[in-house]
């Protein structure tokens, strides 16, 4: 029977609303949608592009911990918050999955704080 381990990122925020930054079961990898925060600095880009490259250095850090790499993502989730920035954001999406090429889904939706415009979230697998 394989383990399941909950990760924490250390915000309170996750207890409270009953959620852990990624989980791990056996030999997946299931990372929470992820906001374009800089946690060193607790700032939030203006850009959906510098925002999605936040999302995937939160991603990988949680990855990497674990023993996963972006290599081993499966499944990407996007949700932006408006149709009209899929042109801006692409390019950063490519520059981590481009090789790997994920199963995705982008959904337009709106978000819990106006200054986020993406949240990516990442199923890894290592069988």
């Amino acid at each position: 029977m394989s383990t399941r381990k909950l990760i924490s990122s250390g915000s309170d925020f996750e207890k409270v609303m009953g959620y852990s930054r990624a989980v791990v079961q056996g030999d997946w990898c299931f990372v929470s949608g992820t906001t374009g925060y800089d946690y060193t600095t607790m700032t939030m880009p203006e850009s959906i592009a510098d925002q999605a490259r936040n999302c995937f250095k939160t991603i990988s850090g949680v990855l990497e911990g674990e023993g996963f790499s972006l290599k081993d993502a499966v499944r990407v989730q996007y949700t932006i918050t408006d149709a009209a920035l899929v042109d801006e954001v692409v390019p950063a999406l490519g520059q981590f999955l481009a090789e790997i090429r994920p199963a995705a889904t982008m959904v337009v939706a709106d978000l819990i704080k106006p200054e986020m415009k993406i949240e990516i979230e990442i199923t890894a697998f290592k069988g």
